[in-house]
């Protein structure tokens, strides 16, 4: 005797349509949830979740840094860049308390040769095909295997170093149309007149002499002078609001007799202009020749996670219509 499913088969059909419904409409990645729904907290893949979730990371930290000074201070007055090796044996060193804690919404890699003369970078294939792409560059003196690893990875990218203690780029840079190459110091004022023993410009001045608005990566290693140079540069738009000109920051800081209370305030700078550090390296090739000393020199990675540069904002699509 035929069944009910093969004397109307549009039972079964019905059926499975109903099935179907269900299956998608219980599976929350293909409608919209709930704000308060176990699937709302998961879906982070997109970049400005991901840039929200490491802020709230970063706050954290914020806040454990205020207490580990309240715990060895009680005030940054009283915090010791490098404790000495005797009782009570506080653990830490200054850079304890500035950890590398934004996490990087991208890929993070180094860039350039390991030991001396590479950098940690974030999301550097964002600008494998960017039109307008620019790096900064200072103080390289010779080293240059990060800035031709970016030439030779990239399309457009565009190097501008400058560095008043070489004559040219490092070997690894041969004749290179986008490379572009100055004998000249940045500053935290110019002074390039006739009788200068080194010409020396501010980064406005440079970005004004190149007719260039934005850099999608600056990087900087000037032997002490960052410490005035970025007070210099961050200070105007700390008060305007506007965002930063670069998207990230590569630096070696020299903590070369310094002070925590004045440490402290110039890194608190570096954040209120939206600079978040994701990664660290204390310079341990400077540690191994200087036996016995502090270990006052690090690498920092910075990303801008103010304005909408490349590394925290997806380029408009080519097909997207104006409104």
């Amino acid at each position: 005797m035929p069944s009910t499913w093969q004397r109307h088969p549009r039972y079964f059909i019905v059926v499975a349509l109903i099935i179907l419904a269900t299956i998608y409409l219980a599976n929350p990645y293909q409608h919209s949830v709930r704000p308060d729904s176990f699937a709302a907290y998961i879906r982070d893949n997109e970049l400005p979740a991901r840039l929200e979730r490491a802020e709230g990371v970063y706050s954290k930290v914020i806040a454990d840094r205020k207490e580990m000074i309240r715990k060895h201070g009680p005030t940054p007055r009283d915090i010791l860049m490098f404790p000495p090796d005797k009782e009570p044996w506080p653990a830490y060193t200054v850079w304890s308390f500035f950890p590398p804690s934004f996490h990087c919404p991208h890929e993070l890699e180094r860039i350039g040769s390991l030991g001396d003369g590479g950098k940690w970078a974030c999301g550097m294939s964002r600008l494998e095909h960017k039109p307008d792409c620019l790096i900064y560059t200072f103080g390289m003196n010779y080293q240059t295997s990060f800035e031709a690893e970016l030439l030779e990875r990239t399309r457009h990218c565009e190097v501008w170093g400058y560095d008043f203690r070489s004559k040219a780029f490092g070997s690894n840079i041969k004749s290179n149309y986008r490379a572009h190459f100055f004998p000249w110091g940045l500053a935290n004022v110019d002074g390039y007149g006739a009788d200068a023993e080194h010409k020396l410009y501010t980064l406005q001045t440079l970005l004004e002499l190149n007719k260039h608005t934005h850099i999608d990566v600056l990087k900087i290693d000037i032997e002490g002078w960052e410490f005035e140079v970025l007070t210099q540069i961050l200070q105007p738009y700390i008060a305007s609001g506007d965002p930063l000109p670069f998207g990230q920051l590569l630096i070696e800081i020299h903590a070369w007799d310094k002070k925590f209370e004045d440490f402290l305030p110039w890194w608190e700078m570096l954040e209120a202009a939206g600079l978040r550090p994701f990664m660290t390296e204390v310079n341990l090739v400077y540690q191994n020749y200087n036996k016995g000393k502090d270990t006052d020199l690090a690498e920092y990675s910075f990303i801008n996670i103010k304005g909408d540069n490349i590394f925290i904002a997806d380029p408009p699509s080519p097909d997207a219509v104006p409104i």
